[in-house]
């Protein structure tokens, strides 16, 4: 944890009005406009950490059970990396944002690193095949994703206001996290 604003104590926040834990849990969320598909997640892995340490309020727990539970997701329900950190990262702001209570040694938690692959591309061939099956809106539209690796809705939320031909740029509005960005090819 050490010096990372991201998971500061609740000193600066404002307090909570709900009485029940994860409805304080999303209290927190909402109140720094967390998106909605976080909040689901985040209220999922304390509910189940809460189940998992036998229906035990939090405050009542610390490091060595959150740890005993992280062993269990990697060991026993053998979850990927991704969902794991996701886990750990969801009783992180448990306890330091709603809570307000530091876990000690939170920084040796085991933090599983994601193996590292060689991305899969397809081939010339591969790629004149599948732009040979599409047409009209379909085809610019795959185009358009593989050339700049746009995401899927960010490609379909595209409007003509959004491409600066003089600049060479897509302006991309409401990305992931609601933000705005700009893409320009390189080179």
């Amino acid at each position: 944890m050490g010096s990372n604003p991201q998971f500061g104590l609740v000193s600066s926040l404002p307090a909570l009005k709900a009485v029940k834990v994860l409805d304080q849990l999303r209290e927190r969320i909402r109140t720094l406009h967390y998106s909605r598909r976080t909040e689901e997640v985040y209220v999922h892995w304390c509910r189940d950490y809460i189940r998992f340490s036998g229906v035990r309020h939090p405050a009542t727990l610390g490091t060595a059970e959150v740890d005993a539970y992280l062993c269990d997701l990697a060991v026993r329900r053998q979850l990927s990396t991704s969902t794991h950190r996701q886990a750990l990262s969801a009783l992180l702001f448990l306890y330091t944002k709603v809570l307000g209570i530091p876990l000690p040694g939170a920084e040796n938690l085991p933090r599983p690193q994601p193996k590292r692959r060689l991305p899969v591309v397809l081939s010339r061939d591969e790629l004149a095949a599948v732009f040979g099956h599409l047409s009209g809106q379909h085809l610019l539209l795959a185009q358009l994703l593989y050339g700049t690796g746009l995401r899927i809705n960010e490609g379909l939320q595209l409007r003509v206001k959004d491409l600066d031909f003089a600049h060479r740029t897509i302006i991309v509005r409401e990305g992931k996290g609601g933000k705005d960005r700009a893409w320009a090819p390189s080179g």
